[in-house]
């Protein structure tokens, strides 16, 4: 093979020519950068976009993924006119149809979902159903959604089409090179080594697909992906079949269909799925399959069978089983790597790349070119995930599970199976023997509640109220009414250090950091837009140390921010020391008088003030106790070396068995702090809601003396008359039945208005509870909620609520700070 002639260098350099390659290479030439080198170990679309079936389906759970889907059907209707190349893009729509009574509990919230989120979308009846799709039998059919807006698209010529609109703008798309290595330099990329020589650049993206695994160990970047095998088949024509069929999905059959040359496409996302190439991906496996497996497909043909009778009579023109690389959690990675600078990741796209790619490769370029993410990619952010999580042999169990997400029923509070137990607390076994419950949260196996002797130890899913809200109502009267216990050992802890310590932070943090030692400070961390990165709280432990407690899920993301944004001559130091402590948080109005059982420490308001921290003697242990709260009363965070945990908590227990001391779960934690409305990040608190509209600006000091990430922004809000008509509020239902878990439709006056990010049931208010988004043409003031009339949508039944600025529970915050 004649040698290619590489440029010497570019500014940026895309690795894998797929649909998400081209696509990255596409926005950014499309923003006006044309040093762009884009390389293709084989053909364009040769790895895992050729075989793609090519379902374009709107809707995710999340709205900012959801107009990431929106962007691209766009950008695909247009891009034909653009490119002069064919793209086989069709909006034909979508139907899914229900077969339980649960899985149209499910599609009636997805309808309101979709509603709240702009989408199109009708309930329809069995018989509408099959107007819409006349092949399909729909006697077991219950009901459906048709949602006109989805469509379908050729992945092969979409994947052209967009590397055509690069080359057109200046970018240079190499074929037939295969990177063998990744350059680096004082923790940033520098370039690639290929078979045909070397390339400096600026900027390394790697959109390798199912091999974006391998290239990251490459460099030290993990990329926590494993692929599975992805099977569908192509039927000979079928009467009846056009091409304006809509897509049809059927999720209690696992399967799906669209039309292809009159006959049809169906596959699906069977339950156990079939990992491939524990041992790596091989280097050329260009427009390739792997072996018919009928016996995998089984479970999806009988499914078929049952939908589409016709089909038994029907013969199959092609078998495909091609590879398909899935995530630990369904979600793609998209992203700067933590560990090397200027090296980004778009990979993962498990089986819904054709769906994502024009917004996730508009959303990546932007990232590289501006430096941050410029919209909530939370969902996707690669620093969601830490090292463990790219373990090779926990992927392959993990992945089994993972691909029969696509269509497994989306239950409240659904937990994933496979790879766990993983990561432990030291008291994992203690909690276990006293009934613990565990849900898992970046590894770490934690009590969401605890069952009583005889009960069963497994949630019993349901949209309604599930088998564990006696027990949480009891840990949740305990927590408010006398004294409770949280094993919060999962909580990230981040030590921050040096003579700039403070500086740094204080440049870094919302709030105003250079406080007096043993102070705790809660704040947000700030982009330049004034929306969360992050919230925390930071713990100044002398003059030039910081302890920084944040989110389970945060560790990776909060420390590769803070590193981020320290100044590169600073004298500053990050130290990940989660493993090193438990979080062990004594609450309710009774813990003074327990800690007092253990302790010669003076827990009096003058002595020990909210919102302190000091080190104590606790039986033998010495140990930080933190005087915070997430759940709205009184109560100590104690912060104990792992060593002494066990310890500490048999002394806790035995010292509070006369005032009633009971151990606790993350699901009473999160009913609480609801309650409370207190915020959380991830849902309340994003890159695109800022402290004004999250009702945190009390956590921001504008007056500082030097300045900090996002304040121009906040000030600019702070005038701008119209940035109060987006906030967050709490609804409370008047009816003490309904159930609520988040994700419902929030309406005003009869109109959608929002959603709901956050839900539970509030028993001390004795109905639900919810924390909400929600957008009007006014400010929203109190005035303004007590002046209209606000519903939330559950499964299609409307609930009348009351909403407020400021929880009805301890509004003056008196609880958390109260004396003996």
């Amino acid at each position: 093979m004649a040698k290619i002639n590489l440029p010497e260098r570019a500014q940026y350099v895309i690795v894998g020519g797929g649909i998400v390659g081209c696509s990255v290479a596409y926005h950014l030439a499309k923003m006006g950068h044309t040093d762009i080198v884009l390389l293709e170990q084989g053909q364009l679309s040769c790895g895992t976009t050729w075989h793609a079936a090519g379902l374009v389906g709107q809707l995710r759970s999340q709205p900012a993924m959801t107009n990431l889907i929106k962007y691209s059907t766009e950008l695909y209707a247009q891009l034909e006119a653009e490119t002069g190349l064919a793209t086989g893009w069709k909006q034909c729509g979508s139907v899914t149809v229900a077969r339980t009574d649960d899985r149209m509990t499910m599609l009636l919230r997805t309808a309101a979902a979709a509603r709240a989120q702009g989408v199109e979308v009708e309930v329809i009846s069995p018989k509408e159903a099959q107007d819409k799709w006349p092949v399909m039998q729909v006697d077991d059919v219950l009901g459906g959604l048709w949602m006109p807006s989805d469509g379908k698209a050729n992945p092969t010529d979409l994947t052209q089409s967009l590397a055509k609109g690069a080359r057109m703008r200046g970018a240079k798309i190499i074929e037939g090179v295969q990177v063998t290595d990744v350059l680096t330099k004082d923790g940033a990329v520098t370039g690639v080594v290929t078979d045909q020589g070397t390339i400096e650049a600026q900027v390394v993206v790697n959109c390798a697909g199912q091999w974006a695994r391998s290239l990251g160990k490459m460099c030290g970047v993990n990329v926590p992906l494993h692929s599975a095998e992805h099977m569908y088949i192509v039927t000979e024509r079928i009467e009846g079949v056009n091409p304006d069929l809509p897509v049809l999905r059927d999720p209690d059959g696992y399967i799906y269909f669209k039309e292809e040359t009159g006959g049809l496409v169906m596959g699906g996302f069977e339950p156990q799925a079939k990992p491939w190439a524990m041992d790596g991906i091989p280097d050329k496996f260009y427009f390739q399959l792997l072996p018919d497996d009928w016996e995998q497909f089984e479970i999806l043909l009988e499914n078929a069978l049952i939908r589409v009778p016709q089909m038994e009579h029907t013969g199959v023109r092609k078998f495909y089983n091609g590879p398909e690389s899935f995530t630990p959690d369904n979600n793609y990675l998209l992203g700067e790597a933590p560990e090397l600078k200027n090296f980004f990741v778009g990979a993962g796209f498990n089986s819904m790349g054709i769906a994502s790619a024009g917004g996730a490769g508009r959303a990546l370029a932007e990232w590289i070119v501006e430096g941050a993410a410029t919209s909530d990619l939370l969902a996707v952010d690669i620093r969601r995930f830490a090292n463990f999580n790219n373990n090779p042999t926990w992927l392959h169990d993990r992945v089994k599970e993972t691909l029969g997400l696509h269509y497994a029923m989306p239950w409240p509070n659904r937990e994933l199976e496979t790879a766990r137990p993983f990561r432990r607390s030291a008291l994992f076994d203690r909690l276990a023997g006293k009934g613990a419950v565990f849900g898992s949260k970046m590894g770490w196996e934690r009590a969401n509640w605890f069952a009583n002797e005889g009960q069963k130890r497994e949630v019993e899913y349901s949209f309604g109220r599930q088998n564990w809200h006696e027990n949480v109502a009891a840990e949740h009267k305990s927590t408010r009414d006398g004294v409770s216990i949280f094993d919060q050992s999962s909580f990230a802890k981040l030590l921050v250090q040096g003579r700039d310590a403070c500086a740094q932070l204080n440049r870094i943090c919302a709030a105003n950091v250079d406080v007096a030692v043993g102070t705790t400070v809660y704040t947000g961390l700030l982009n330049e837009r004034g929306g969360f990165e992050s919230d925390l709280t930071v713990l100044r432990r002398n003059e030039q140390e910081f302890l920084l407690i944040t989110g389970s899920a945060q560790p990776v993301h909060d420390a590769d921010w803070l590193r981020k944004n320290f100044t590169t001559d600073a004298h500053v130091f990050l130290t990940d020391v989660t493993s090193a402590w438990s979080v062990l948080a004594v609450m309710g109005p009774k813990s003074r008088v327990v800690l007092r059982q253990l302790s010669k420490a003076d827990f009096s308001n003058a002595a020990f003030p909210f919102g302190s921290s000091q080190e104590i003697d606790l039986g033998y242990a010495t140990v930080i106790a933190n005087r915070m709260t997430y759940v709205g009363e009184l109560g100590w965070e104690l912060i104990v070396p792992v060593e002494f945990t066990v310890g500490v908590y048999e002394d806790l227990m035995r010292a509070g068995a006369e005032f009633g001391l009971r151990d606790a779960g993350y699901y009473a934690l999160d009913g609480l702090r609801i309650e409370k409305g207190y915020r959380a990040w991830g849902h309340e608190l994003t890159p695109d809601i800022t402290p004004l509209q999250a009702g945190l600006g009390f956590a921001v000091d504008f007056a500082k003396p030097d300045d900090f990430i996002g304040k121009a922004a906040l000030l600019a809000a702070k005038a701008d008359l119209a940035h109060l008509n987006t906030r967050i509020v709490q609804l409370v239902l008047e009816d003490g039945a309904a159930q609520l878990w988040g994700g419902e439709a929030v309406s005003c006056d009869g109109a959608e208005i929002g959603e709901v990010r956050s839900a539970a049931y509030g028993h001390t208010f004795g109905a639900s509870v919810a924390l909400c988004l929600i957008e009007a043409e006014e400010k929203i003031t109190a005035d303004f909620l007590k002046n209209h009339r606000f519903q939330i949508d559950l499964a299609g039944v409307k609930y009348v609520a009351k909403a407020y600025l400021r929880t009805p529970y301890d509004p003056k915050n008196e609880r958390p700070k109260s004396e003996d």
